[in-house]
């Protein structure tokens, strides 16, 4: 079985990259470094310290092989070349509520660097799955856990 694609914009794959580079060549030696200060103090079976190092350690190696999957089976889009006359993912879109009459902006980017408090949306959220393919002044109608919504388009634009 083929693993899924992560699709990433180039924002996305910089922040996992560093991240990345962050755990690897300072996290790792900075919990290596807890760990060798608490076996130093002896016994080990009572030693909190030395407890909390090792689960600290954990986490990053858990984290990095995250991040290391992430960036193995990323696509990036270049979001320079997005077509702008449809929604696609690497786009900003600005769509009208049309039951509350509220203006809303979010950019379209893959599953994985979705973040709905930063308006960042999936390409595979029920909003952004309905808005792709879409054009200026389309209406949309999203049903969503909450209920069944409906959206104007009024812009798209590059997300720069």
């Amino acid at each position: 079985m083929q693993e899924k694609k992560n699709i990433l914009t180039y924002e996305g794959l910089r922040k996992y990259e560093d991240e990345l580079h962050e755990l690897k060549v300072v996290k790792r030696q900075e919990v290596a470094q807890k760990i060798k200060e608490a076996r130093e103090q002896g016994d080990l079976s009572e030693n909190a310290e030395y407890d909390a190092a090792k689960d600290e350690q954990r986490d990053i190696e858990a984290r990095i092989e995250e991040l290391e999957k992430i960036l193995k089976n990323a696509e990036v889009v270049v979001e320079d070349e997005v077509d702008l006359d449809k929604i696609n993912i690497g786009c900003k879109v600005r769509i009208l509520d049309l039951e509350y009459s509220e203006e809303l902006e979010y950019k379209i980017v893959g599953s994985t660097e979705a973040n709905s408090l930063k308006g960042k949306i999936s390409n595979e959220s029920p909003v952004g799955k309905a808005l792709l393919g879409k054009k200026t002044n389309d209406t949309v109608e999203v049903e969503t856990p909450a209920g069944t919504f409906a959206y104007k388009i009024l812009e798209i634009q590059r997300s720069k």
